[in-house]
């Protein structure tokens, strides 16, 4: 329009919608549209091109104006409000993901309005990230975490659109393999190894292979979680620490230690030197759980184990409670699983006297 011109440097827009589609094309050159005429409209509310001043009473001081249109929010602007906002007191992995989940929109979109993603924008993230090879559960996760921004923005800044990342097809089993187990006997030929060469790596791995822990739990534990000196019942607290937050509400929790994990927790406690249990992979007030998963993977598979990982101990630990007839509930509390039932999460849940019979009682196989 010739009464704004001066605010652009260029007579005439144009550019790409991106689609072959006529429908999608149509669709998209009508929301662009819209927009378009919302934002002219600001201009010239801003500059009074309308001269809707001259109607305003001379005992009022206040000029016409408006705030920024409130659908004016970038997707990197939603971003770092997402972060800023919903990442306080999160570890660094929560910014990394958002960050990492941004680059891969990046690849087969602009930074554009928020309300101007398509689904086609949707459906060639989705192509994208398979044609990378991510397997579909990885996929999952990068759109829920598109999702979750998307929804918080349009929330926050009262915007009104619909997201066209949801109801997506993903095929959430492509290229997943599944975690196996370690068998009676591979477990106990793990832990006598470990326990031959009984350094900070072997010690992680013999603290987990009779607890179940999640790797990131074992490293980030202080060595006020570990009790056992002078204790009836021997037991681990899982908590959450600054340098290390738990994955769910359910994963605090007392785990009794027994077989080779009770061996390993008494070993690392007769020689504290710093306040972490494993102090190589805490710093700068964080757990580095990456660096240890990689080399004792490695580890693993070049005993003979190719086919498993540190997280085969946490499987073998639910089989494990199986074989013993653990009722589920227990065997969840033991492993910090997520509650199945509204009504396991009443209560204080079982105590430790319980949880040692059957931790002991699998010690006994």
């Amino acid at each position: 329009p010739k009464d704004i011109r001066s605010h652009y440097n260029t007579r005439r827009i144009s550019f790409s919608l991106k689609t072959k589609y006529k429908v999608e094309a149509y669709n998209s050159s009508l929301s662009i549209s819209k927009n378009l005429e919302n934002h002219w409209s600001y201009l010239r509310l801003k500059s009074d091109h309308l001269q809707i001043n001259r109607f305003i009473s001379e005992k009022s001081q206040i000029p016409i104006s408006i705030s920024s249109a409130q659908d004016d929010v970038k997707f990197s602007d939603a971003v770092n409000i997402y972060i800023e906002t919903k990442g306080r007191n999160r570890p660094k992995t929560f910014r990394k993901s958002v960050e990492r989940a941004y680059k891969y929109l990046l690849n087969v979109a602009d930074d554009k309005y928020i309300n101007l993603y398509t689904r086609k924008d949707a459906i060639n993230l989705r192509d994208f990230l398979v044609t990378r090879g991510l397997s579909g559960s990885s996929v999952v996760r990068v759109f829920n975490t598109i999702k979750a921004i998307y929804n918080f923005i349009i929330n926050e800044k009262g915007i009104n659109s619909s997201n066209p990342f949801t109801g997506l097809y993903i095929d959430r089993a492509r290229g997943v393999r599944t975690r196996k187990s370690f068998s009676i006997d591979d477990l106990r030929l793990i832990q006598r190894k470990c326990r031959s060469m009984p350094d900070e790596l072997r010690m992680i791995v013999l603290l987990v292979s009779d607890t179940g822990l999640r790797l990131s739990e074992a490293l980030g534990l202080e060595h006020n979680d570990l009790h056992v000196k002078n204790e009836i019942i021997p037991y681990v607290t899982i908590q959450n620490h600054p340098w290390r937050r738990l994955k769910t509400r359910g994963s605090s929790r007392k785990i009794p230690l027994v077989g080779n994990s009770l061996w390993a927790a008494k070993e690392v406690t007769k020689f504290v030197k710093n306040r972490f249990v494993f102090p190589r992979y805490n710093k700068n007030n964080y757990t580095n759980s990456n660096s240890a998963s990689a080399a004792l993977n490695k580890w693993i598979k070049s005993e003979g184990f190719k086919e498993h990982s540190m997280h085969s101990f946490r499987h073998s630990l639910r089989d494990r409670l199986r074989s013993v007839e653990c009722p589920i509930e227990i065997a969840d509390q033991i492993g910090g699983w997520a509650f199945k039932s509204v009504g396991q999460g009443y209560g204080n849940g079982y105590c430790l006297k319980i949880l040692a019979k059957w931790m002991n009682s699998i010690t006994k196989e």
